[in-house]
């Protein structure tokens, strides 16, 4: 799955298009490194988002087209 529609899906960002904007402007890193919208997101991945005042820093557990918000908060475990 892409990096900005994972971030929607996982409800970690809002809107897919605010995702790709804030994958353009180098504020996700993905394993350390900038990564476009294009990445393909795998389990195991750690992803670190600078938006806003705290940056935010997960790992991810699964990966699903589809969730539900309930289902969305068990795609990632954050880390610090």
């Amino acid at each position: 799955m892409r990096l900005d529609k994972y971030l929607k899906v996982s409800r970690l960002i809002k809107r897919r298009t605010v995702a790709n904007e804030s994958c353009d402007n180098e504020r996700v890193l993905v394993n350390g490194k900038a990564a476009r919208a294009s990445y393909a997101v795998k389990p195991g991945d750690i992803i670190e988002i600078s938006f806003g005042a705290r940056p935010l820093k997960v790992e991810v557990i699964t990966v699903s087209e589809h969730a539900t918000k309930a289902e969305a908060s068990a795609m990632y475990r954050e880390v610090q």
